[in-house]
């Protein structure tokens, strides 16, 4: 596995391989990698002639500073995990390398980042668009690699890929669950025992919503599964939303959209867990 920590060291690299007729399979991260990242890269890797990966812990992407602080690192146990799924190119750059000059891009998204995330996390969605644009430009990619928990973040990207008419494909990819239910995420990690005893209902009751489907219609379904998660004292529910799989706006009836998703986001303990589901 190739590293590089600078970017033009990186560019002239995939340049050359690109010009090989090479395939470009980009999966980017912040690190803390997980059994979720590693489903992602082997997908790449099948599907490419060259696995490229970042890890970079975005700042601008944060909108409160001790979340920042608190991000897991652990660069050295990282390329381990990247080596056993045979990453070929690792690219971690610092702060200053990817941000030498003040950031002012602000992206508009419309509908999509007024709701939920976007809601809860003023900023994260600009921040996460810069970091994607940036590193498109230094990568390069033919296909990029997306987990579909951060279901919002995904729609974020195609859209921005859209926008600035970026010639790469977005691969969308399912979640990866623990044996229990619990999405993987890097968060996990800072979850102390009992709460990750207590983290599987969130999948447990998102499951069930999507068992009475058929019998509920979304208005109550809705706060059916606002009712359960407030019943776990545990839990500090932020939000449950059932919507459509396109802008992600609120759905009224199951014959609304051609997908429809529920997303929950909470608190349990210090750690702001999120997940989703799919209804139809």
């Amino acid at each position: 596995m190739l590293t590089f920590s600078k970017i033009i060291e990186t560019t002239v690299f995939l340049d050359s391989e690109r010009k090989q007729g090479r395939n470009i399979g980009f999966v980017p991260t912040m690190g803390a990698l997980h059994e979720g990242h590693l489903e992602l890269m082997r997908r790449a890797k099948r599907e490419n002639d060259l696995l490229v990966v970042s890890i970079f812990v975005n700042p601008i992407q944060f909108n409160k500073s001790e979340d920042l602080e608190k991000y897991p690192r652990n660069l050295e146990a990282d390329k381990r995990l990247l080596d056993s799924v045979g990453c070929d190119v690792l690219f971690s750059p610092g702060t200053q390398e990817m941000y030498p000059e003040e950031v002012t891009e602000n992206y508009n998204f419309g509908q999509l980042e007024t709701v939920m995330e976007g809601a809860h996390r003023p900023g994260h969605f600009n921040g996460v668009a810069i970091v994607v644009k940036k590193l498109f430009e230094i990568v390069h990619p033919h296909r990029a690699y997306f987990g579909e928990k951060d279901f919002q973040q995904l729609a974020i990207i195609q859209k921005l890929v859209e926008m600035e008419k970026m010639p790469v494909e977005i691969v969308p990819c399912p979640i990866v669950r623990e044996a229990d239910g619990l999405a993987m995420s890097s968060r996990n990690a800072r979850l102390t025992t009992k709460e990750r005893a207590i983290a599987p209902r969130i999948f447990e009751i998102l499951q069930y919503a999507k068992s009475k489907k058929d019998s509920i219609c979304t208005g109550p379904m809705k706060q059916m599964v606002i009712n359960m998660f407030e019943a776990n004292e545990d839990f500090r529910l932020e939000y449950f939303e059932i919507t459509d799989n396109k802008d992600l706006q609120p759905v009224t009836s199951w014959g609304n959209g051609e997908g429809i998703l529920g997303f929950v986001a909470l608190q349990l303990g210090n750690v702001r867990l999120i997940d989703n589901v799919r209804f139809i």
